[in-house]
């Protein structure tokens, strides 16, 4: 399958890895990219710029094809080493970059120069415009089913999409409710030139995260995640446990004398907890409403290719026989 996403990034499939907090290592992106999509490696999971030039360099030894670093700007208290990141990712030789959270405008000049191509991701038409505005090469529009931030708009994918679709002139991905072939046809329906699959991808052989993790995806149905610090506009879809129950009752008693400081412990140093040491109750963890279609653990090849030829007999088949 040929979309302007495949051309672009030189993939064979349209299907991107979302790049994730404490998942994104190089083992994932690695067979992401092996199965013919783009695997993502998440700058910020390394400590430091040095481990992220060790982590690309531990994914180059896994494939030859390409993949990409995503690089998240956080509002945070202390200065994250961006102009590092941005070296270390440029001397490994990296093609793509995924940007999310604040504007990388700042960014853009260095990433150009080298020849690398920005995908932004997006939770808005009016971002996605910026973002093509200030040059990144394409988008991932993340609806509001998706895990993680889906912003404050509250837009779905049924209607975020098209609108993309009619307002941009770059190639953008679907992001968001993003788990199968119904999903992929779904979304070049609506103008999209791929999927971006965050979730997921979480739930496959290779994702280097406890087996309580990819466990919980597969018991969970599409009811079962919460959106908390809505109160903060730093809206983020988590799966429910009772972490995130004690974290809502903070949030309803004290409403909007609400500060981040009275979240703390459900929400701070939780990644380590639950990806590695597999304690999913321990805190607030980023899960999107596909979590209800989830319901096995393949590897990243019977994913990817599953969802290919599935798409292809949906097209073919399906489609193409209500048109007879």
């Amino acid at each position: 399958m040929k979309t302007r996403i495949t051309e672009l990034f030189e993939i064979q499939h349209p299907i991107i890895q979302g790049g994730m907090h404490y998942v994104a290592f190089a083992e994932l992106a690695a067979a992401v990219s092996n199965a013919g999509g783009l695997g993502i490696i998440t700058a910020l999971t390394q400590k430091t710029p040095e481990d992220l030039a060790r982590e690309i360099a531990r994914c180059r030894e896994m494939t030859d094809r390409p993949f990409g670093v995503n690089l998240t700007f956080l509002p945070t208290v202390h200065a994250m080493d961006y102009p590092g990141y941005v070296a270390a990712i440029i001397e490994g030789g990296v093609k793509v970059v995924e940007t999310a959270g604040r504007n990388p405008e700042a960014v853009l000049p260095a990433l150009k120069d080298a020849g690398i191509k920005v995908i932004h991701k997006c939770t808005s038409v009016r971002h996605a415009l910026k973002a093509e505005a200030i040059g990144c090469d394409a988008v991932s529009v993340d609806g509001f089913e998706c895990g993680g931030h889906p912003g404050e708009d509250d837009i779905p994918n049924m209607v975020l999409l098209p609108r993309a679709a009619e307002e941009l002139k770059i190639p953008f991905v679907a992001s968001g409710g993003m788990a199968d072939a119904r999903s992929l046809v779904a979304s070049l329906a609506l103008g999209a030139e791929g999927i971006n699959m965050g979730t997921r991808f979480i739930a496959t052989v290779e994702a280097p995260v406890h087996e309580n993790v990819k466990q919980a995806l597969v018991a969970a149905t599409e009811l079962d995640t919460r959106l908390v610090m809505r109160p903060l506009r730093n809206t983020e879809r988590v799966l429910n446990n009772p972490a995130v129950e004690r974290l809502l009752e903070k949030e309803a008693s004290l409403g909007k004398k609400l500060q981040f400081e009275d979240i703390v412990e459900e929400v701070v140093g939780v990644y380590p907890k639950v990806m590695t040491e597999g304690r999913v109750d321990s805190g607030v963890w980023s899960c999107g409403m596909v979590a209800g279609l989830i319901h096995d653990i393949p590897t990243c090849r019977q994913l990817v290719d599953g969802i290919m030829n599935e798409a292809e007999t949906i097209i073919r088949q399906r489609l193409e026989g209500m048109l007879g």
